[in-house]
């Protein structure tokens, strides 16, 4: 096409122009991009920076964070062992020994009423952890009231027997829960009579077989200083912190020796599906489980996408199916469920969910996609972030993890082949199933 010189100036000054815009535009968008990388690492450095660290002569280590802006001081005191330490037929020690810091409901109430914040106390398999929260202006009340606490419980008789009460009604409601039930029933399967087999919470026998002696031997042997870390955080003054904590828990005795997490491993579950019977009816809890890793292992990031990628996978046919891996210090377990009313105990074998779900394993078969694989990891990097930053540099010290920095990092550096060989493994180990439906009545 013939262009006249002025006609050429034009089109080579309309190409210049949008050469430029598109050259602003790509700056734009690269600044806009690099502006919110540095919001994120600004965001992850404030979530992530380390506090400051003390530890007393007692061995009870101190963690502090100054947040000016903190409406509430927040104080979480973690110890270090939880129901995995149990002993054999007296499940629920430990949950008793946590149950019994605070008896009564009228310390949870001054929380609320007189210092504008919540007590709780929570237990599990690997710590037993007191939370606390209360104006700024009120730190020394709520450090006092959680020193007293672990430093001198009350364990005796009349308050054993009050919280085992307490306890016992608990458990009552909750074995009559299928899912709870299901739950249990698959642990036991898949572990037997090592710890993470056994229920944290108790059970109405174990739980009859206590007396205060029980507690108070738990109470000498793991509600100690050295088996302890304190963390606070608000618009406190760290020396301040301090010097009240040395004052309030320098005389919190430490143990005289330290109580080792080694336990004989279990041996592999029956192959066959279990049935067990439910008080509910027509609400069946299917369970199918096998043993994965502990929280420290270097694989633990990888099996927790994988088990997001199972999950969504199995919602596919079950929307409410779930797939879980919780945090332990001890290699622990993936559990796969949902619940599947209207079962008959005498169906059609191939009606059970195990058959109309297909086994577990065949959905680990197909390859796992990139886009499938960054999903996960995307919303495993939400969960994380999300976290309460006392509760992450807890873990790291119940878990045994070297920083809290360095375990995200750990989790933004697994690999899609990291996922898929931990799949592989998954597909050899022997699973665990329970199903649990409603007692038939017996022909009379």
């Amino acid at each position: 096409m013939l262009l006249f010189p002025f006609e050429r100036l034009a089109v080579q000054n309309t190409q210049q122009k949008m050469s430029m815009t598109n050259y602003f535009k790509q700056l734009s968008l690269l600044s806009l991009i690099l502006f919110a990388a540095a919001l994120f690492t600004a965001a992850q450095t404030t979530k992530f920076a380390a506090p400051r660290q003390e530890k007393l002569l007692n061995n009870m280590k101190l963690l502090m964070w100054n947040e000016p802006a903190a409406e509430k001081v927040s104080v979480k005191l973690r110890i270090h062992s939880g129901a995995a330490f149990d002993t054999l037929d007296k499940e629920g020690t430990m949950a008793m020994l946590a149950d019994i810091l605070f008896p009564n409901e009228s310390v949870k109430e001054f929380f609320s009423e007189d210092l504008g914040g919540s007590l709780s106390v929570e237990s599990n398999y690997d710590f037993i952890q007191i939370s606390a929260t209360g104006n700024s202006d009120q730190i020394l009340t709520v450090l006092e009231t959680i020193a007293t606490a672990v430093t001198k419980p009350t364990i005796d008789k009349e308050t054993t027997a009050k919280v085992r009460a307490v306890r016992l009604a608990r458990i009552k409601e909750l074995e009559k829960n299928p899912a709870y039930i299901a739950d249990l029933a698959v642990a036991r399967r898949l572990f037997g009579s090592y710890p993470y087999g056994r229920s944290a919470e108790g059970t109405a026998e174990s739980l009859a077989k206590l007396d205060f002696a029980d507690i108070l031997l738990a109470k000498q042997r793991f509600l100690t200083a050295d088996n302890a870390t304190l963390a606070v955080s608000g618009n406190v003054k760290a020396d301040y912190v301090f010097k009240a904590v040395r004052q309030l828990f320098g005389g919190w005795e430490k143990a005289d020796k330290k109580i080792p997490a080694t336990f004989a491993q279990p041996n592999a579950p029956v192959a066959e599906m279990l049935f067990v019977d439910s008080a509910i009816e027509n609400a069946g809890e299917f369970r199918y489980a096998f043993r994965s890793l502990a929280r420290n292992d270097k694989d633990f990031f990888a099996a927790q996408i994988l088990t997001k990628i199972l999950q969504s996978r199995l919602q596919t046919n079950k929307p409410n199916a779930f797939a879980r891996q919780d945090a332990r210090l001890l290699p622990g377990y993936v559990i796969i469920g949902y619940r599947e009313n209207g079962i008959e105990r005498e169906s059609n074998p191939a009606k059970l969910p195990m058959a109309a779900m297909g086994d577990v394993g065949d959905l680990l078969k197909s390859s796992i996609e990139t886009a499938e694989f960054e999903r996960a990891k995307s919303n495993l990097q939400i969960d994380f972030d999300r976290k309460n930053v006392l509760d992450s540099w807890l873990d790291a010290e119940t878990y045994k993890i070297a920083s809290v920095k360095a375990d995200r990092l750990n989790l933004q550096n697994v690999s899609l082949a990291e996922v898929q060989r931990n799949a592989e493994r998954w597909k050899k180990e022997p699973p665990a199933k329970i199903l649990v439906l409603t007692k038939q009545p017996t022909d009379k």
